[in-house]
């Protein structure tokens, strides 16, 4: 049986030395899926290292793992949970995709209704949510949405009033709908900044406030409590989490803002991702293949960091979608069993937008101490009818940095001039970006961590450690300076009286 010991004894080599000896690089590690190309020829990842993590893989029960996530099996074994996202995509036990397709038709439902004007003019949506409620609509919006003109449409999730009252400034009350998304529709902050918007509504003349409230939620009951009629509660299924929820009720104010087709389009970009991956033997599976490369630099090159760098201003957003994603998912320190982890969990994700990356942190990926794996996402179809000079640019950069990571450039009189090179990228190329390829490149990112985790032995599916923080933060709200450190205390003395 394969071992990580195993891995760890195999020969590495140069980056230049690998291209030399393997010929045949790009026909192997370059992935042609769904109208997006998957580049991964400039990792180290050789022949015998690819034999080797997919005997590794074989030996962890990946095939097993991904089967029993496609059919609705507990692959949450801290909650006793499926993880039921690719049923949202059709892809699952038949009772839940029946159970998604049922939720997705009262969505289309509503959205036809408000389409009519049956909850008057609307030509405003305040979406309100944090985390996985907000990060997915959001990037959908801004990398789909910037020439949409159905609604003006707002996310917020942060509770820092300045945030709404940005919104509120340039919204009319009167033709505002407010969407307010938590899947257990407690969530402190997003609930708090709700009840501002409805007071806003309410001091600006709107007769009946709850009226213009669309409820996201895994919990129903608690948002009927709440006020919001039944009518417009868009339940989701418990069993899809936050990060992953875009594809369900979550992605309303997309599907709103949009248009109905392409939220459709959409799910079937990562319906298509689904199959691949699902079906695509796992020498030529583009999330199996980038997992085992993020493995590699993680677990055998010790890379604490990851960079992701987008080469279109529309996908400004992904970074920061990634890093709730991956460390989020990835970030534990015990195994799915609870035993201590003994190797490293998730490196930390961070990026930027391409070209101005380049003139801020690029000078660390190729000339700092630190070796970064960096992730290159660009688009062949420019977004705008500008010059074409302008596309040109952005591409021609992109593909030069990782031509420049790779070769780097010897300067034996002159070391401040010295470029180490044999340091890896990823480039992954989408023919246009559209809703079935940003859907399909969304769900190639989680399936990617979930292999990861399968891989290291991990649940990717809790997040229990996002509770501490917020259960200290009501002790603070309810006990002032209670039994905290002295550092603590004195800061809430300073600055909450």
């Amino acid at each position: 049986m394969a071992t990580w010991s195993d891995i760890e004894s195999i020969e590495r080599s140069t980056l230049t030395a690998l291209f030399e000896a393997e010929p045949d690089r790009l026909s192997r590690l370059v992935v042609e899926e769904a109208g997006i190309r998957f580049d991964l020829a400039k990792t180290h990842l050789s022949r015998p290292l690819l034999d080797g993590f997919l005997a590794l893989a074989e030996a962890n029960g990946l095939s097993a793992a991904r089967e029993r996530l496609f059919t609705g099996a507990v692959v949450n074994p801290s909650e006793g949970r499926a993880a039921e996202h690719p049923a949202e995509r059709g892809q699952g036990a038949p009772e839940s995709v029946a159970r998604a397709s049922a939720f997705r038709a009262r969505m289309r439902a509503l959205i036809d209704a408000i389409e009519a004007e049956a909850l008057g003019p609307i030509r405003h949506v305040l979406h309100i949510g944090i985390g996985g409620s907000a990060l997915g609509p959001e990037l959908l919006l801004d990398a789909l949405g910037r020439d949409a003109d159905r609604y003006d449409t707002a996310i917020v999730s942060n509770v820092d009033g300045t945030a709404l009252e940005a919104v509120f400034s340039r919204f009319d009350p009167q033709a505002t709908l407010i969407a307010v998304a938590s899947k257990t529709f407690t969530t402190g902050e997003t609930m708090l900044n709700a009840a501002s918007a409805l007071a806003w509504l309410e001091e600006n003349g709107v007769d009946d406030p709850y009226g213009r409230v669309v409820a996201i939620t895994a919990a129903p009951d608690k948002a009927v409590e709440w006020g919001v009629d039944e009518t417009r509660v868009l339940p989701f299924a418990e069993s899809v989490g936050g990060r992953y929820s875009l594809w369900s009720s979550i992605g309303f104010p997309a599907a709103l803002a949009l248009g109905w087709a392409a939220f459709e389009e959409l799910l079937e970009g990562a319906a298509a991702m689904d199959r691949h991956f699902r079906l695509a033997p796992p020498e030529r599976n583009a999330p199996i293949l980038a997992a085992f490369s993020d493995l590699f630099y993680a677990q055998l090159r010790h890379c604490e960091t990851r960079a992701v760098f987008a080469y279109d201003e529309r996908l400004r957003l992904l970074p920061p979608y990634l890093q709730q994603l991956e460390m989020e998912s990835n970030g534990k320190r015990v195994t799915a069993d609870g035993a201590p982890l003994d190797r490293s969990s998730a490196p930390i994700t961070w990026g930027g937008t391409g070209t101005d990356a380049q003139h801020a942190v690029f000078q660390l990926l190729h000339q700092g101490t630190h070796l970064v794996p960096v992730e290159f996402v660009a688009v062949i179809e420019p977004g705008h009818a500008l010059d074409e000079a302008h596309h040109r640019a952005l591409l021609v950069n992109a593909f030069a940095q990782g031509a420049a990571l790779m070769q780097g450039r010897a300067n034996r009189q002159d070391p401040a001039r010295d470029y180490p090179g044999d340091r890896p990228s990823t480039t992954i190329l989408l023919d246009r970006l559209d809703p079935a390829r940003l859907g399909a490149l969304l769900a190639f990112y989680e399936h990617r961590t979930f292999v990861s985790a399968t891989m290291i032995g991990i649940n990717p599916f809790d997040q229990f450690g996002v509770e501490l923080g917020k259960e200290i933060a009501r002790s603070i709200e309810q006990d002032g300076t209670g039994d905290f450190d002295a550092s603590t205390r004195a800061l809430i003395e300073r600055a909450l009286g």
